[in-house]
């Protein structure tokens, strides 16, 4: 298997993962029913072209189901963002198969010991930390609001 190759991930009849972005309106309309943050075309560009590595899985009829993307310097410091899936697909794994490809992916690409994190809003928190996730104290997530 290549990086390029989706790892041997079981999903439910009928779904596909694919090692590819999603096309710019289905990220903005994903990440906003999924109750991520509103997000124009113009900064789905930037995330699009820009991410160090993408899951994303497909319905049989070719609709965007799931979706997750990593950033990072493919050598030790990786940040995933953007898992989401639609409400209308949830419920049945689709999740969890996006997060461990692309930790899979990471630890495929990564040296020994990568540093990986996440933002964890509530509703992914209990799948986070089933996939070994722990809060980062003594360090703590900041942003700067703009």
């Amino acid at each position: 298997m290549t990086d390029d190759d989706p790892a041997d991930t079981q999903l439910p009849d009928g779904y596909r993962l694919e090692h590819s972005a999603p096309r710019s309106q289905e990220y903005v309309r994903l990440r906003a029913i999924a109750g991520l943050s509103p997000r124009t075309p113009e900064q789905a560009a930037g995330a699009l072209a820009n991410s160090w590595a993408w899951t994303t899985v497909r319905a049989s009829s070719g609709d965007l189901a799931a979706m997750g993307r990593t950033l990072g310097d493919g050598t030790w410091y990786f940040h995933l963002a953007d898992i989401a899936t639609d409400p209308e697909h949830q419920r049945r794994g689709l999740g969890r198969a996006v997060m461990e490809d692309l930790l899979a992916r990471i630890e495929r690409a990564a040296p020994p010991h990568p540093y990986i994190t996440l933002l964890a809003d509530p509703p992914g928190q209990r799948l986070y930390r089933s996939l070994g996730f722990v809060d980062s104290a003594p360090s703590l997530g900041m942003r700067l609001p703009r």
